[in-house]
C-alpha cells in the first residue's frame, strides 16, 4: 500500500512527537536547557504538521493514529532506552491501543466507502 500524502506527513508528525516526548524525559522537568527547547520545538513542528494533516484525513482517524502510535513508540523506548518495567498490564494496554487505532481506521474506510 502507497501512503498518501496525509499519511506521509502523519508519520513524519509522530516522529516529531515522539522525538519531543523523549526529549520532555531528558530535560528533567525543564532544568536542561538543550532538551527542553528542543522538546518545545519539537512539539510546535509537530502541532504544524497536524494542521496539513487534517486536511487529507478526518480528524477522529488521523489523532487515534496519532496518539496511538506515540503512546506504543514511548512505552517501547521507555522500556529499552530508559529502562522502564514492562507490566503486563502495561503490554496488555498497548494492544488494546493499537486494536483500538486498527479498529477505528477499518471502520472509517468502510463508511467512506458507503458513501
Amino acid at each position: 500500500m502507497i501512503l498518501n500524502n496525509g499519511y506521509k506527513k502523519l508519520v513524519v508528525a509522530i516522529l516529531f512527537e515522539i522525538f519531543a516526548t523523549t526529549m520532555l524525559v531528558l530535560s528533567n522537568g525543564f532544568s536542561k536547557v538543550l532538551p527542553s527547547v528542543l522538546s518545545v520545538l519539537g512539539y510546535a513542528i509537530c502541532f504544524y504538521i497536524m494542521t496539513y494533516v487534517f486536511r487529507t484525513i478526518k480528524m477522529g482517524v488521523a489523532y487515534a493514529i496519532w496518539s496511538g502510535v506515540g503512546i506504543v513508540a514511548i512505552n517501547l523506548i521507555g522500556i529499552f532506552a530508559f529502562h522502564t518495567p514492562i507490566t503486563g498490564g502495561r503490554f496488555m494496554g498497548m494492544w488494546f491501543i493499537v486494536a483500538g487505532v486498527v479498529v477505528s481506521h477499518i471502520n472509517d474506510r468502510k463508511v467512506v466507502r458507503q458513501l
